[in-house]
């Protein structure tokens, strides 16, 4: 979901201690999505845990001799043994992390910046509203909040996708429909006559969703416009900016604040974020080229 075009020459040596220098991991399997998009699943090489990671950080997946990408963790956060994350093939790069196979060694080093407030959400209704790719770096949070249902009030899960063939995770979003404890609407864009699920974007699902938007913490996360665009809409229905949290994942090279391919004004995407209140994001989205 972020640029691909650092360069693979200069990545130090494993097990260097150089900040850049990636730990390699197992490919344990791998799990086709949708005709782009795969998930890896990796396993520390030689055992061990994985780092701990919070629900919306993300790692730079390094694939030998082509180069690094940062990637959300899309996985479990209380599973330590596995380390997952789901790739769509938009470049060099994440075409091949997508063509890997098990006992394919993947460069890992993370993980990195700011993830979803979940533990904020304490108390309050919750919405999550994802666009795409952009349930990948949610579904850790959702995770945690199935984990600890009992902390927060109503909650409500919104996803979208281009077509039906375009949806992640589909048997999984089926258990979770399944769920008494919660509410889950899935939308697509356009389908053909055998799809018998809702047609249209997913601000056209939002009157349909049941929360108290003076009490509701909002996470957002899929194509900019797609997150503006959301994020407008709850405000009208009386979602405070600041309880709204959008994920900028782009242009991410160096991860650690240094290299400044990610800085939005003052904020550096892989340091301060990626995940940001609206409240902060708001003025500077809508700028060009910034």
């Amino acid at each position: 979901m972020a640029s691909e075009a650092m360069a693979a020459a200069s990545s130090p040596a494993l097990g260097s201690g150089h900040p850049f220098a990636p730990s390699p991991y197992v490919v344990r399997s791998v799990s086709v999505e949708t005709p782009d998009t795969s998930t890896l699943v990796l396993t520390p090489k030689g055992g061990g845990r994985i780092p701990a990671f919070a629900p919306g950080q993300f790692n730079m997946l390094y694939a030998f001799g082509i180069g690094e990408v940062a990637i959300s963790v899309s996985g479990d956060p209380t599973h330590r043994d596995e380390l997952i994350h789901t790739v769509r093939m938009v470049g060099k790069i994440s075409t091949a992390l997508n063509q890997m196979r098990p006992g394919s060694v993947v460069g890992v080093r993370g993980p990195y910046g700011v993830g979803w407030p979940v533990r904020a959400a304490v108390g309050h209704d919750v919405i999550v509203i994802a666009g795409g790719l952009g349930l990948a770096p949610l579904r850790p949070a959702i995770y945690e909040l199935f984990a600890h249902r009992a902390d927060f009030g109503r909650l409500e899960i919104v996803f979208g996708a281009r077509t039906p063939k375009d949806l992640l995770y589909y048997s999984e979003l089926q258990n979770w429909r399944m769920r008494q404890d919660s509410r889950v609407q899935v939308t697509v864009d356009t389908a053909g006559r055998d799809w018998y699920g809702d047609v249209g974007v997913v601000t056209t699902r939002l009157p349909e969703a049941r929360f108290d938007p003076a009490n509701t913490v909002a996470y957002v996360c899929g194509p900019e416009i797609m997150m503006r665009l959301t994020a407008q809409a709850l405000e009208t229905r009386g979602v405070p900016a600041g309880s709204i949290y959008v994920s900028m994942e782009r242009n991410m090279k160096c991860a650690i604040g240094q290299c400044g391919h990610c800085q939005m004004g003052p904020s550096f995407v892989c340091r301060d974020g990626p995940v940001f209140s609206w409240k902060t994001m708001k003025p500077m989205i809508n700028t060009k080229e910034l």
